[in-house]
């Protein structure tokens, strides 16, 4: 039997999607092929909320970040924020192109606004943050730093790798000029593939900077014009065919349910983590929220990172732990994916029977208050 994929991604996948990559192989400059491609990228457009180009790119979420950023930063300033391993991620990759002007936070700490503002005072005209940070479960206040990019005529770059399709993240309603989502999380594919939205203003800039030769947004623009869509390299095909059923999927249960469904999902988790007495590991303020596709916790006393992982995995469920200064902390559990309400409840189980074996015995609250939550919003959202 498989072990339950609980972490902030790669993701456990329906048949539907794995049964789609064993199809047999397709030219990449066919109709057929195009046809794939086109439906793909208008389901995603919907999931964006975006009249924006999207192209797909072969490559992980980081593909994504450094075309986005390699872009649009030649040379130039740009303003990175950072409270967590992707925002850093998302600096280092614009060191390569730019001159970097950070807003750092501890990880997990809450971004301040005034900060951002006086750093973008500095006349930067890109401006890069992380929407959801998996690093720490912290949703980060994409609105509101997009309206003080447009207030100070800079471009926002968002990674809503972990976001999109998972939450309501309007792309143009809020101005965000490039956003990027993963295959492998909220949309329930493989990893492999990148989806990469672009505003009419971020092309005024990508239309005069130097690009990375494979990442040039300039390229997939100019083949995804052509009689028939095209990729300009060869694409990950049987990905292509998971993320076409995936996203198929998605239009047939509806964005809207599926973003209530990881809402439903995250408070299940959060509130059987508050009655097992545990502690949700970020420093939120008025501007930040939790995050609804993966939960953080505090490691408790009296367990370690590795007596807890080890021991939830010997019981056939895979959750996270902390990354970099946070390892051995943290734990974290994700709710994307082809789940269901029961793999939440078996998730929370199993967490508590590896604590009482430790110790720290919870007698069944956590499950008890996870399925508090999923019976009221099945009264409250039939």
């Amino acid at each position: 039997m498989n072990p339950l994929l609980m972490i902030p991604g790669p993701v456990t996948l329906h048949q539907r999607v794995l049964s789609a990559m064993a199809k047999p192989m397709i030219n990449h400059r066919s109709k057929e092929f195009a046809e794939i491609y086109d439906e793909c990228v208008s389901i995603l457009k919907d999931v964006f909320r975006t009249k924006n180009d999207v192209f797909i790119l072969s490559g992980s979420g980081t593909a994504g970040m450094e075309a986005a950023v390699s872009n649009v930063v030649d040379g130039n300033d740009v303003l990175t924020i950072v409270n967590g391993k992707f925002g850093e991620r998302f600096k280092e990759i614009a060191d390569l192109y730019g001159n970097t002007i950070p807003v750092e936070y501890r990880w997990g700490n809450s971004i301040e606004l005034e900060d951002v503002e006086v750093a973008l005072e500095s006349g930067t005209k890109v401006v890069t943050m992380v929407h959801n940070e998996t690093s720490t479960g912290i949703l980060n206040p994409a609105k509101e730093v997009a309206a003080l990019a447009r207030k100070y005529d800079a471009l926002f770059v968002m990674d809503g790798i972990t976001s999109i399709g998972g939450m309501d993240v309007p792309i143009d309603k809020w101005g965000v000029d490039i956003a990027i989502a993963g295959s492998q999380k909220c949309m329930a594919a493989p990893p492999g593939l990148v989806a990469v939205s672009v505003s009419e203003r971020a092309w005024e800039h990508i239309k005069d900077a130097r690009a990375p030769y494979y990442l040039d947004l300039k390229e997939y623009k100019k083949y995804a014009n052509k009689e028939v869509t095209q990729t300009p390299y060869t694409p990950a095909i049987p990905l292509f065919f998971a993320l076409h059923e995936a996203l198929r999927m998605l239009r047939e249960e509806g964005i809207q349910e599926i973003i209530n469904r990881h809402r439903r999902y995250a408070e299940a988790v959060r509130n059987a983590i508050r009655s097992m007495r545990l502690e949700l590991f970020p420093c939120l303020n008025d501007i930040s929220e939790y995050s609804n596709t993966v939960t953080a916790v505090n490691m408790p006393e009296g367990i370690t990172d590795k007596q807890l992982r080890d021991g939830v995995k010997g019981k056939g469920v895979i959750i996270a732990g902390g990354q970099g200064y946070l390892a051995g902390k943290i734990f974290r559990i994700g709710n994307m994916g082809a789940i269901s309400e029961k793999e939440i409840l078996i998730t929370i189980r199993v967490l508590e029977s590896v604590l009482a074996e430790h110790g720290l015995e919870t007698k069944g609250m956590g499950a008890t208050a996870a399925e508090q939550i999923l019976k009221s919003w099945s009264y409250l959202h039939p």
